[in-house]
């Protein structure tokens, strides 16, 4: 591996603690990350020639802390320079900061720094776009293709996101046992946002496609500093399950194939084996929670040889878990496809009624719809619902996957 290749790997690594520390001690988010980009600067420079630091971390977070004060100067130019308590606890110790990267600063840093880009005062796709640019560390550039928008919208953006968390006025204290389980909630629904946000676009975008890996990596290190906690288990288990079919998710010119379709020899063996031991720890717990479910049904899916050997019925009572702690009509949705596996067509349109008013501007539901039309053999009510969803489509792959229905239909019942 060449020296720029691991310093790489050891900069993007080390961000969240380093970014998060700094974050504390300026209280600033630009100049905490103004000084996390220095200390990378001078990381490579020094780096190849006087090899790898004892800790990564520590060194940034000392380097970044020395140059965020030195910029503070130049900029205070005839200013005093503000008292010792402004920029927090400082330790002049590269050791000493290494210690505290093993207690509970490590973890509150990185909370604090995930919590502040998944602020309730921030869009979903601000939040996203925030997270990836002060967590993860991807240039502008790269987000702006992702998202398929220009560079400047995309800066404009992320400037309008840390305005709001800079007016939010986010507390810096050390939060308490209960408001750090609150924070772990919002943050991993944050991370599942990204990892949505990639799987979605699937091969369409490989720009987005790559947010999967980057909220598998969020995960890890959230579950590293809080290993004992199930619900973590649960998001990692149910990404890495879902992230597992996506080499047989597409065929070869790109169009979507349907879960019982799929070649299930292409199905990432290594993360499914993962998985399922994460889901076994988390179930012992005993505390079962929205992901932890999701990721039980997704793994039974998971074990099954082929879609025809399925367990429909466990999956259905999985959902009326999930239906008791998460209720919404998107888990009722799917609850109907998974009913109408096991008692037909008819038993899931039943279900889906009452879901019509809430779910008619979303694409899924009118392709459901549809295909359980389709399968009773109504065909005219059928490509009414195949009409709408391809309205609402997201992307150009399901909009050509309703097409193939409608041509479907068409073969059968010839206008």
């Amino acid at each position: 591996m060449t020296d720029i290749a691991w310093i790489e790997l050891a900069l993007t690594a080390a961000r969240p603690q380093a970014v998060g520390a700094l974050l504390r001690y300026f209280r600033d988010l630009d100049t905490a990350e103004e000084a996390f980009q220095e200390a990378c600067l001078r990381a490579i420079r020094t780096w190849p020639e006087k090899g790898p630091p004892r800790d990564p971390a520590a060194w940034l977070i000392f380097v970044g802390r020395n140059s965020g004060v030195d910029a503070i100067r130049k900029r205070a130019r005839n200013e005093p320079l503000p008292e010792e308590e402004a920029f927090s606890d400082l330790s002049d110790a590269e050791g000493d900061m290494a210690d505290r990267l093993d207690s509970s600063h490590y973890r509150d840093d990185i909370l604090r720094l995930m919590f502040i880009c998944c602020h309730p005062d921030l869009p979903n796709t601000q939040q996203i776009a925030l997270a990836l640019r002060i967590v993860s560390g991807l240039t502008v550039p790269q987000i702006a293709r992702a998202f398929l928008v220009g560079e400047s919208a995309m800066e404009q953006r992320i400037t309008r996101a840390k305005a709001r968390v800079a007016k939010a006025g986010i507390p810096f204290e050390t939060p308490g046992a209960a408001e750090r389980v609150e924070r772990l909630g919002v943050v991993s629904s944050m991370i599942y946002l990204v990892f949505n946000e990639g799987y979605s676009a699937g091969i369409v975008n490989p720009d987005s496609a790559a947010f999967c890996d980057e909220a598998i990596r969020l995960a890890r290190l959230l579950l590293r500093i809080f290993p004992g906690d199930p619900e973590l288990m649960g998001l990692l288990a149910l990404m890495l399950l879902q992230h597992s079919r996506a080499a047989a998710r597409f065929d070869a010119a790109g169009q979507i194939v349907l879960l019982e379709d799929q070649d299930r020899t292409r199905w990432d063996r290594k993360l499914i084996n993962e998985a399922l031991a994460l889901l076994d720890k988390a179930i012992r717990h005993r505390q079962p929670g929205p992901y932890q479910v999701q990721a039980a049904i997704t793994a039974l899916h998971a074990r099954a040889p082929s879609a025809q050997e399925t367990d429909w019925q466990e999956i259905v009572l999985l959902y009326d878990l999930l239906e008791r702690i998460q209720p919404s009509p998107v888990v009722s949705l799917n609850k109907a496809v998974a009913v109408s596996k096991l008692k037909g067509p008819d038993a899931g349109l039943e279900l889906l009624e009452p879901l019509a008013e809430r779910l008619q501007s979303y694409f899924y539901f009118h392709g459901v719809k549809g295909g359980l039309l389709m399968q009773a053999g109504r065909n005219r009510e059928a490509r009414g619902a195949f009409d709408r969803a391809i309205a609402l489509a997201n992307s150009p792959a399901e909009c050509a996957h309703i097409r193939q229905q409608i041509d479907k239909l068409s073969v059968a019942e010839p206008l």
